[in-house]
């Protein structure tokens, strides 16, 4: 079986759903962001407020490409889709899921951009970030899921349909 990966902005739930997800199915989990955090051991925010965008940006596309995971779930941070070659490493051996959910319940559920370590310029809010991001998500999706307003259950249930 190749990998499941989800894409999509920030708070979409990509990370609680990937757990429930790798479990319902008996595969591995990968978030991301974490294998970002522990090659630079400190968080997010910090490398971005420290190191820049791009200096993320460019962390987050090694740590994609340096995956060689199978029957796994991977969960990308919300940048994800800004570097094409890490996206077109993902899609070599997986399908890859975007979690569609409406900015105002994206707004919902992210309390602080500024804190999150969200890779995105100081002046630019939560819809800025989402209009932005949205073409990219589609262009890249396999599989679009809308999931506003379902339990991770419920999720977890439509994603395993395709499998």
């Amino acid at each position: 079986m190749s990998n499941i990966v989800l894409i999509g902005m920030p708070g979409c739930g990509k990370s609680t759903v990937g757990v429930i997800l790798a479990k319902t199915m008996g595969i591995g989990f990968v978030d991301t962001d974490l294998i970002i955090q522990q090659r630079e051991n400190r968080l997010l925010q910090n490398i971005i407020d420290t190191d820049g965008i791009e200096y993320f940006l460019d962390c987050e596309s090694k740590a994609i490409q340096s995956l060689e995971c199978e029957n796994s779930v991977i969960a990308t941070g919300g940048s994800a889709v800004y570097r094409e070659d890490a996206i077109e490493h993902l899609k070599k051996n997986g399908k890859i899921i975007y979690f569609d959910v409406p900015l105002d319940e994206i707004k919902k559920r992210l309390n602080n951009i500024n804190t999150r370590g969200i890779a995105a310029k100081k002046n630019k809010s939560i819809e800025d970030i989402y209009n932005e991001r949205v073409a990219l998500y589609n262009k890249y999706a396999d599989i679009i899921i809308k999931t506003d307003g379902d339990s991770v259950e419920k999720t977890v249930e439509k994603i395993c349909k395709f499998f």
